[in-house]
């Protein structure tokens, strides 16, 4: 790659203070440098990924006018709405085939694939100095986000993870409802969800079927290990397969527990504990669990227990809330609890409604000053920094520790126990076998 196109790519961090709890300042993209876009120019943009969530992350990446210059699938039934959408748009179904042929005229891709190749298309792309939007969860493994966040900041490209609620206004005043001290110090945080809504608890591998016409199977497994097709995998229920997806999880917690983290300034845990689950399988993950994760101190912030529910369970309701007391959502299937040492507040999956409990609490709650810069938009701070802005607050530099220690909750679902997380070392100090699962053997022409 030349010189010059590495040296346009090239922005100006801003993401550090959004690491931090405090999100960067907003202000116009940079044109310091010659060789920047322009906010007026369009962008070359291509889409890794584009039937279910990739349809609308394409679409979200081109409303500001830029150029849909390729999309990619090996699945050509679920695109073809967007090659009838984009019939100008360069079609392949293997990105490698796209990244090596079509590199040097991109400026952008969307990486909406299933999990477990989001981190190989993410590097290939990073290595060409292309900006790059991942669909949550960032990586399949802990071991890919570290490494996707070095190799992100050495080429000094945009990155984003697709978690919408990161860019809304409710994990803002979440955040600044913490901040202000109006429930006090917090030890203490529940999240729950639904999640799954696809079969989980499977024993055994599903028979062989006959792939479809539309579809390259050896390019959809990618990295994975290789089994025959089966319509039980893909195109929808690859996510509670081990190989492929990292459960509800993966689904979910990057958003529920985005206010959490953002609020609570988490770092890495120091234990992490499946402590119950229903239906243990090596194939799949379990169609119910609970998962604990204990964070350190941070700074005045006392250590806090964050448990995850899952498959429908739920935490202890809280006493003292009034029967008309709604936790979470509206219809309380997806949430958040923080409870502090003089007060409770909830939120819902994309930092929702956030609000005191119980209700009369909030009736009489004086909102705190706004403390975070409010979003331009989920898509457009991505753009924005595609074209020489600050980099987003959902850059790499939140979603990748972020989704790190996630990530460690699904190893805690395959090894019992609790076990012991060091930072530092990069290892479970009492467990090598969950060490182990920190990341994957690639197949045989997948490389990170």
């Amino acid at each position: 790659m030349s010189q010059n196109k590495l040296s346009r790519r090239i922005f100006l961090m801003g993401a550090a203070a959004a690491m931090g709890g405090c999100a960067a300042v907003r202000k116009k993209p940079s044109l310091s440098k010659l060789d920047y876009k322009s906010p007026n120019e369009k962008l070359n943009i291509a889409a890794i990924g584009c039937g279910g969530k990739g349809s609308s992350d394409i679409d979200g990446a081109a409303a500001m006018g830029d150029n849909v210059y390729a999309l990619c699938d090996p699945d050509w039934a679920k695109a073809g709405s967007k090659f009838e959408q984009y019939p100008a748009a360069k079609r392949y179904k293997d990105y490698r085939e796209l990244l090596e042929k079509e590199g040097k005229n991109l400026d952008a891709v969307t990486i909406s694939t299933p999990d477990h190749n989001h981190a190989p298309a993410c590097m290939l792309a990073i290595r060409q100095g292309i900006h790059v939007y991942v669909q949550k969860p960032m990586v399949h493994t802990v071991y890919e986000a570290h490494a996707l966040l070095q190799a992100a900041r050495e080429y000094g490209v945009a990155t984003q993870m697709g978690n919408q609620g990161h860019s809304g206004d409710g994990i803002r005043k979440m955040c600044e409802i913490i901040w202000s001290d109006a429930i006090g110090p917090v030890r203490e945080v529940h999240a729950w969800t639904n999640r799954p809504i696809w079969p989980q608890g499977i024993a055994d591998p599903l028979p062989e079927e006959e792939i479809p016409e539309t579809m390259e199977w050896d390019t959809w497994l990618g990295p994975a290990p290789y089994r025959p097709y089966n319509s039980g995998y893909a195109p929808f229920n690859w996510r509670g397969w081990y190989d492929y997806g990292t459960g509800a999880l993966g689904d979910m917690a990057c958003h529920i527990l985005d206010a959490p983290n953002w609020a609570l300034k988490l770092t890495a845990p120091t234990s992490v504990e499946c402590i119950e689950q229903d239906t243990y399988s090596q194939q799949t993950y379990p169609n119910k669990s609970i998962i604990r994760f204990e964070f350190p101190a941070r700074g005045t912030m006392p250590p806090v227990t964050l448990t995850w529910y899952d498959g429908g369970l739920m935490p202890p309701r809280p006493e003292g809330l009034e029967e008309r007391d709604r936790i979470g959502d509206r219809d309380q299937r997806n949430g958040s609890l923080f409870i502090g040492d003089s007060g409770i507040a909830t939120t819902g999956t994309y930092a929702d409604g956030s609000r005191l409990l119980p209700g009369s609490k909030m009736e009489e709650f004086k909102a705190p000053r706004q403390m975070i810069p409010r979003s331009i938009g989920h898509y457009e701070e991505w753009l924005m920094a595609c074209k020489g802005g600050l980099q987003s607050p959902g850059s790499f530099e939140y979603a990748a520790p972020f989704t790190s220690w996630i990530l460690l909750g699904v190893i805690a679902l395959r090894v019992p126990g609790k076990l012991y997380w060091d930072e530092e070392k990069f290892e479970f100090t009492n467990s090598k076998e969950a060490t182990d699962l920190l990341h994957i053997h690639y197949r045989k022409g997948w490389t990170l």
